[in-house]
């Protein structure tokens, strides 16, 4: 199948793909065999924007390039321990959620925290992941309603996402717990916790 690769620019392709798993696969794969001159891989629900150095590769060499990269599925025993995020499930919308998708409360928490997560794409604020789980999705509504301030740590659902909020900000996601970890540290390197194609376990404070 011959992928959809557009110049973006004059030093990166935008490569579009039909969903978010195709994308998540693709960049696994392209990270597992590195192709030369590309340097920053930036994850899109949708696209993969990629990176080069003109000075070490042109569109004619890394465009036929891309098209012959095999997508890796996102389950490779090599991708190391997930990241561990306590969590305690408190969070204001966690009843209102529960009784949406007909769960009880410690249904909603052992669905969260009995998969694995891993961090598709990264935006909207800085350490804030887009996080796709290995159970199937509840497929949420955001609220009708967007919150004027959504304090840091806050652990939310919407559409086939969980998230955590990195700072304090509007948003309208339902949020169902909070944590202490820090998601975005100008201290660590890179200061986002969960830069695409982190996994993550959640889990619930005081059973870690």
């Amino acid at each position: 199948m011959t992928l959809d690769v557009r110049a973006a620019g004059r030093s990166a392709f935008l490569v579009t793909f039909d969903t978010l798993d195709e994308v998540v696969a693709f960049r696994a794969g392209l990270e597992a065999t590195p192709v030369a001159g590309v340097t920053e891989l930036v994850s899109g629900a949708r696209t993969l924007l990629v990176r080069f150095d003109p000075g070490r590769t042109d569109p004619a060499r890394l465009g036929p390039c891309l098209q012959s990269v095999e997508p890796v599925p996102p389950t490779r025993a090599d991708l190391g321990e997930p990241v561990t995020i306590p969590v305690t499930y408190d969070g204001a919308d966690l009843d209102a959620v529960a009784a949406t998708t007909g769960m009880t409360r410690a249904e909603l928490v052992a669905w969260h925290t009995g998969q694995l997560w891993t961090s598709a794409f990264c935006g909207f604020a800085p350490g804030f992941s887009y996080l796709t789980g290995s159970a199937p999705s509840l497929d949420l509504p955001r609220r009708e309603s967007a919150r004027t301030a959504v304090p840091a740590g806050s652990v939310a659902l919407a559409g086939e996402f969980s998230a955590v909020y990195p700072r304090t900000s509007p948003g309208g996601w339902q949020l169902i717990g909070r944590t202490d970890v820090p998601m975005w540290s100008l201290d660590r390197d890179p200061p986002a916790l969960a830069p695409a194609g982190t996994r993550i376990r959640f889990v619930e404070a005081g059973k870690a």
